[in-house]
């Protein structure tokens, strides 16, 4: 398996590389958004908020569908 960190460092770089062509698609003269319009909106806008939110909650999705039962707080012990 991969590392939390080399997984971190992947999707992070993922994320960074795809938001390259957003802001080409935002700073780009009006006669050429046709063309970047397509790519932008069902591949590259979609996979950058995937891995975004992945680097934020991954954890808790993971969590979600793991098999181990949740960690009892300390408080509900006392």
């Amino acid at each position: 398996m991969i590392s939390n960190a080399t997984q971190r460092v992947i999707f992070r770089w993922i994320h960074v590389v795809l938001a390259i062509p957003i802001v080409g698609y935002i700073y780009s003269p009006f006669d050429k958004i046709p063309q970047y319009a397509g790519p932008t909106r069902y591949v590259f806008l979609p996979i950058m908020v995937m891995t975004g939110l992945w680097m934020w909650k991954g954890h808790w999705v993971l969590r979600l569908f793991s098999k181990r039962p949740a960690r009892q707080s300390a408080v509900l012990d006392a």
